[in-house]
């Protein structure tokens, strides 16, 4: 007989685990909800996915709200922030919050997790000191900045996650066919109103169903941006 690997009565020892850092729970939450979205992402299912119990998690993280915060905050770590030229505020504050657009959007429905709250780790600061930089670099008075910067992030966050929501519908589906199919039914709608009660939505139909997402956003970032000019002040 060959000896066995541990002597009689004991039992074989389990390989150590590597200690957890709140850097690896925070990434491998973000992968659930890029793959899943935020709903999907419980103590207990990351404590599945680490082999531990949900009291190890809480070592490192109070509970889901703190998660989804620095979750959020590593996101925001991702978006660049460009070195600060005055002549260019306003392309720079529109480049600033296109890469936070898509930021979000490249993770399902995190925008979520910053409605109805003041995301407040470094990388979101480091964003927002810059775009405020930005528009007091244009001369924007700091209270108008100020509001700006919020009037903003929210139309940011909000469309990034309306987009989640109508993704969310078309899973299983052909995105682009999908809205496709709810743009034409939307558009044989508006074909049969009767044109004496909904003049303007009758005529320009077309107009109503027409661009897409990036076309819609773009447009909307502008109309927030361009309309800080006259509050601009000329440099002294």
């Amino acid at each position: 007989m060959t000896e066995l690997p541990w002597p009689p009565g004991a039992r074989p020892s389990r390989p150590a685990k590597t200690p957890l850092v709140r850097e690896q729970i925070v990434r491998t939450a973000l992968r659930i909800v890029r793959d899943e979205g935020v709903d999907a992402v419980s103590m207990r299912r990351l404590a599945g996915e680490f082999d531990t119990g949900p009291s190890s998690l809480y070592a490192h993280v109070r509970n889901k709200d703190e998660l989804l915060q620095l979750m959020f905050d590593e996101m925001c770590g991702e978006v660049g922030v460009p070195k600060l030229d005055p002549p260019r505020w306003k392309e720079q504050v529109k480049e600033l919050a296109r890469a936070g657009h898509a930021a979000m959007l490249s993770y399902n429905d995190l925008a979520r997790a910053a409605l109805a709250t003041i995301p407040s780790g470094p990388n979101a600061l480091r964003i927002s000191d810059a775009m405020l930089g930005m528009m007091l670099a244009g001369g924007i008075p700091p209270r108008i900045a100020s509001l700006a910067l919020d009037r903003i992030f929210l139309y940011i966050t909000a469309d990034a996650y309306e987009y989640s929501i109508w993704r969310r519908q078309a899973v299983g589906r052909d995105k682009q066919t999908f809205i496709d199919s709810i743009s034409d039914q939307y558009f044989s709608y508006l074909q049969q109103l009767p044109a004496e009660a909904y003049p303007n939505l009758a005529e320009h139909a077309e107009s109503l169903i027409g661009g897409g997402p990036e076309l819609r956003f773009d447009l909307g970032l502008e109309l927030l941006v361009d309309g800080l000019d006259k509050y601009a002040t000329p440099p002294e």
